[in-house]
C-alpha cells in the first residue's frame, strides 16, 4: 500500500523526499482556492512566482498580474487573491502571473516532486479521485501562514487523509493529526474554525 504525509509547514519541507512522490500543496485562503476558481473560468495558464518582480516582467508577456503580500492586493497589479476576482470575462483563455505572501511560495518549495496539484476545498473531490487512481504515495503539503501552520490548511490535509484512507496508510503522526482534526469539523468546517478562533462566526 502507499503511503500518506503531511507537511505542516513549508519550512519542514527538507525533512521530506519528494522523489517519485504527488505533492499536493494546498493553501486554501486564498491562493490554491483562486488558482482552481480562474481555472474553473477558463484560464489557460497560471505561472506561480515566488517574487513580485517575477510577476511584474510578465506583464511584458501579456500575462495578467495577480497576488498580494500580507493578504493584501500589490499595487499596481491587475488583480489580488480573491476567487471573485476571477470569475470575469477577461479570465477566459488568459495567463496568469500569481505570486502570494505563502502559497505560490510553498508551490516552488515542492519543484523537486514527481508530480504537484493544486489542492482546495473547491475541487477536494477531483484531487482524491485522481489520487486513487495513481498508484503513488502522496506528501500534502500546508503552505500555512510565513511558515507557521495555520488551521484551514491541515483541515484539508486531514480531508485527503480521509478520502484516501483505503489506499494509502499514514506515514507518521501528522496524518493522524490532520484526520483527527478533520474529523472533529467536518459537521460544519467553518463553525469548527471560527470556534478555535479569537472571532465570531459570520451571521
Amino acid at each position: 500500500m502507499n503511503s500518506i504525509d503531511v507537511c505542516l509547514s513549508p519550512e519542514l519541507i527538507h525533512l521530506y523526499d519528494l522523489k517519485d512522490k504527488i505533492v499536493v500543496v494546498t493553501d486554501v485562503l486564498r491562493a490554491t482556492s483562486t488558482m482552481v476558481t480562474a481555472f474553473a473560468h477558463g484560464a489557460e495558464q497560471i505561472i506561480p512566482l515566488s517574487s513580485l518582480d517575477e510577476c511584474r516582467e510578465m506583464k511584458q508577456k501579456g500575462f495578467i498580474t495577480a497576488g498580494e503580500r500580507n493578504g493584501e492586493k500589490v499595487e499596481g497589479f491587475d488583480k489580488g487573491n480573491s476567487p471573485f476576482e476571477f470569475m470575469t470575462d477577461d479570465i477566459e483563455g488568459s495567463k496568469i502571473a500569481f505570486t502570494t505572501t505563502n502559497g505560490t511560495l510553498a508551490i516552488n518549495k515542492a519543484s523537486t516532486a514527481g508530480e504537484i496539484l493544486i489542492g482546495a476545498f473547491l475541487n477536494l473531490s477531483a484531487v482524491t479521485d485522481y489520487l486513487k487512481q495513481k498508484n503513488q504515495s502522496v506528501l500534502v503539503l500546508c503552505a500555512g501562514w510565513k511558515g507557521k501552520v495555520n488551521l484551514e490548511d491541515t483541515l484539508y490535509a486531514g480531508a485527503i487523509v480521509e478520502g484516501l484512507k483505503k489506499t494509502h496508510k499514514p506515514d507518521c503522526d501528522a496524518p493522524l493529526v490532520a484526520q483527527h482534526l478533520y474529523s472533529n469539523a467536518k459537521p460544519d468546517p467553518i463553525k469548527f474554525s471560527f470556534r478555535l478562533l479569537p472571532l465570531q462566526p459570520p451571521e
